[in-house]
């Protein structure tokens, strides 16, 4: 669904002082700004887009190419769990003629946001368009699950409901994503048309050589090392995709928000002793001290670092999607094998 009617809501905190700043906004800009050029030196225009995550703003901007202006609300190596919109946000999306939302309940404070802006942007809640869709309810959690069976603590914090937000982090997603996102801005900007889809067939083609890549790292590491212990459920998606076996998680929740009980940490370490996991990951962006903790318990190692929720920042290794998902994996591989081995992948 690429639109959708915005339900009414609660006027944000901020946005008396948003509605002043849109008043201060020329009026004369109807969602494009400047034009570019095709192959043979046409202009074909531009479209204003406002992007609320990372991945999203970094596909925008892949499949847009210079026939787009991206505003991307969340910056690298923040945690969507807890944003607040700011007053720019509402001054943004005023602006916009495409407002993309990433879905499953991660970012739904954009619906607010849209109400409250001046302009009228269309809506596109990407997650409502990918063919992979996955519970919050991880069955993949059983060891977990049979240790923390009498816990009341045991995952009783699951902002999102029942569908794991986290959807970017098996590809065959992301390459569905380019075309929804390909077809929206050829929607706002019909001379686009050519310059968006040959944009999102050459991303696809990379989409798709990750995915190979990251397949043959993971086959070549045995199944029974296989074994992912991260700081938050944030890696599921990636775990099925690559039949890697999730044992638990330090937050044992797919928000940040929750916090863990001190029986929830002494089970997970029983849980790592006994399934003879070698690596914790910490996630990029979230406090490092339970992980290194639960490592320094356990006697694995905590080096190895993940991206769940946001890219990492200009000049990482992780400042594209296509970027985090290869770190991902190299990180992973590393962590499985006790750092025997590695993963590089080309084609992207």
């Amino acid at each position: 669904m690429l639109s959708r009617r915005l339900r009414p809501t609660a006027l944000l905190p901020f946005a008396a002082v948003a509605a002043l700043a849109i008043a201060g906004c020329g009026s004369d800009d109807d969602g494009g700004s400047g034009g570019a050029t095709t192959g043979g030196g046409a202009d074909v225009g531009s479209v204003n887009v406002v992007a609320t995550t990372t991945v999203l703003g970094d596909l925008a901007r892949e499949i847009g190419g210079d026939a787009v202006e991206v505003t991307q609300l969340l910056q690298p190596n923040s945690d969507p769990h807890d944003y607040e919109p700011r007053p720019d946000d509402v001054v943004a999306t005023s602006k916009a003629s495409l407002v993309l939302e990433s879905g499953d309940g991660l970012d739904e404070w954009i619906e607010d946001v849209v109400d409250q802006s001046a302009g009228n942007p269309t809506l596109l809640d990407v997650a409502e368009t990918l063919p992979v869709q996955r519970s919050g309810e991880d069955e993949e959690h059983d060891h977990a699950e049979e240790e923390h069976a009498e816990d009341e603590h045991a995952e009783e914090e699951h902002d999102h409901g029942d569908v794991d937000p986290h959807w970017w982090h098996d590809p065959t997603n992301v390459e569905a994503a380019a075309a929804t996102v390909r077809d929206a801005l050829t929607r706002a900007n019909p001379d686009g048309r050519a310059l968006y889809a040959r944009n999102a067939d050459a991303y696809v083609a990379k989409v798709r050589a990750l995915d190979s890549g990251i397949r043959q790292c993971l086959d070549a590491v045995p199944a029974a090392q296989r074994k992912l212990v991260t700081d938050h459920d944030a890696l599921g998606y990636f775990a099925d995709r690559y039949d890697v076996t999730i044992v638990g998680a330090v937050i044992p929740s797919l928000t940040t928000q929750a916090q863990p009980s001190a029986g929830d940490v002494a089970d997970l370490a029983k849980l790592i002793r006994r399934e003879g996991v070698r690596a914790v990951f910490p996630e990029s962006g979230s406090n490092r001290k339970l992980p290194e903790a639960v490592a320094q318990e356990t006697g694995i190692t905590a080096e190895y670092q993940l991206y769940g929720d946001a890219l990492g920042p200009e000049g990482s290794d992780a400042a594209t999607y296509l970027g985090m998902e290869a770190h991902n994996a190299d990180a992973m591989v590393r962590g499985f094998t006790g750092g025997a081995d590695s993963c590089t992948i080309s084609g992207i």
